[in-house]
């Protein structure tokens, strides 16, 4: 196996060489080890194999594959091929599937999975962070597989949401599976890592080049039933992360936001444009319903309170707390528990009678925007309990402090 490996890691390494060049040589002669000992003539009966091309695979040099070979062994990367039977058949079968993938971890079957890959803007606003990190909590204690490319803002928030959730994760790089992008992920790296897989189609020391990431973005999309995109402008990496996956047939969901923000236009425009709109997980599942009827499972779809709160935040169930319950746990912006506005909101909730949305914003004197994402934030953390129709309870006391 370590000998046929040397071979793909030739072809995948040779400077130069484009991966519609690899698919093709590969068509035409079933194995890596069959090109690299193709003569001249050989290679002239190849279909599409242009003079330049075809010059590059004269280098048969196997030093530099002989190094990365051992460079994974070290670190403990698992070489995946476009012929290995564990190779995801969704990714298999896009226009252009890489040829080898390094894998840190453990990858699930994806075939058989709902993964939805998550993308959004690194300059994030608070309200696309909870939303992210709600989302892909419900996603992850509903039977999904998160997958993102963890970098900084939605990417990073929708994937420490899986984790609060129990779930299995996917982080697709474009760059080195050792090299940590950006730095301070070292420890959501080694957390996904750890539940699912760390994924890259660049060998161990590749920098985080800027041109590698529209190259990602297919794997990312590619892996998945579908792609969520939470938070972006109208000129994102993101945005090219959901035409790739319309491209490949994937679903596409957005993430609506408030009209006037510029982080939310790009999602916006993919919802008129036919984009599902997504609110929360639920609204994901329903597309998988019957297709992953098997994997689903119910889904507590806002996060569970602090420890030692009275009560879980479970959608739909709306009792009042019954008598000689304990006492709700208390909160205070000085403990630092709670800021500011959010503890204004949380002095118009009641702990027994839900607060219609249009009132909280009615009453607190925030902008809508504001109220959705300080609500989301005390949903995370526990104090806020939604019921249907948009009505809240607090399930903590707040103390205001001299």
């Amino acid at each position: 196996m370590m000998s046929a490996l040397k071979y793909w890691l030739w072809l995948t390494r040779l400077p130069g060489l484009r991966n519609q060049t690899r698919l093709l040589l590969l068509r035409h002669f079933g194995t890596p080890e069959s090109v690299y000992f193709a003569e001249p003539p050989e290679l002239s009966l190849v279909e599409g194999l242009d003079r330049q091309q075809a010059a590059i695979l004269s280098n048969r040099s196997l030093d530099a594959a002989e190094r990365v070979l051992e460079r994974c062994q070290k670190l403990n990367i698992d070489l995946l091929t476009l012929q290995d039977a564990n190779y995801p058949n969704r990714l298999r079968n896009i226009y252009d599937p890489p040829c080898l993938l390094y894998v840190r971890g453990h990858l699930p079957p994806l075939d058989e999975e709902i993964v939805v890959s998550a993308v959004g803007t690194r300059k994030c606003t608070p309200y696309g962070v909870a939303c992210a990190e709600r989302i892909g909590y419900g996603l992850a204690t509903g039977g999904a597989i998160v997958a993102s490319g963890l970098a900084r803002g939605i990417d990073s928030a929708v994937i420490r949401g899986a984790l609060l959730g129990g779930g299995v994760t996917l982080g697709l790089l474009g760059n080195g599976l050792d090299v940590v992008y950006p730095r301070e992920n070292y420890a959501l790296y080694e957390d996904v890592a750890a539940t699912g897989a760390l994924i890259s189609e660049y060998p161990p020391g590749t920098e985080p080049l800027p041109g590698n990431f529209p190259l990602r973005n297919r794997i990312l999309s590619g892996v998945s039933v579908g792609t969520l995109v939470v938070e972006a402008p109208l000129r994102s990496g993101a945005l090219i992360t959901a035409s790739r996956a319309l491209e490949q047939g994937r679903d596409v969901f957005a993430v609506p936001g408030p009209i006037d923000a510029y982080t939310s236009q790009g999602c916006n425009r993919l919802i008129r444009d036919g984009a599902s709109l997504v609110s929360d997980a639920a609204d994901i599942f329903e597309a998988y319903a019957a297709r992953f009827r098997d994997k689903l499972r119910p889904s507590r779809e806002i996060p569970p309170p602090v420890p030692d709160a009275a009560a879980k935040p479970v959608r739909g169930i709306e009792e009042p707390e019954p008598a000689g319950a304990a006492p709700l746990p208390v909160v205070s912006v000085e403990d630092g528990a709670v800021s500011e506005q959010q503890a204004q909101i949380l002095r118009l909730l009641d702990a027994r009678e839900p607060v219609q949305i249009d009132d909280l914003i009615a009453d607190s004197g925030l902008s809508t925007p504001q109220v959705l994402a300080e609500l989301t934030m005390l949903q995370i953390g526990g104090c806020v309990r939604e019921h249907d129709g948009k009505r809240y309870t607090r399930t903590v006391e707040l103390r205001d402090d001299p």
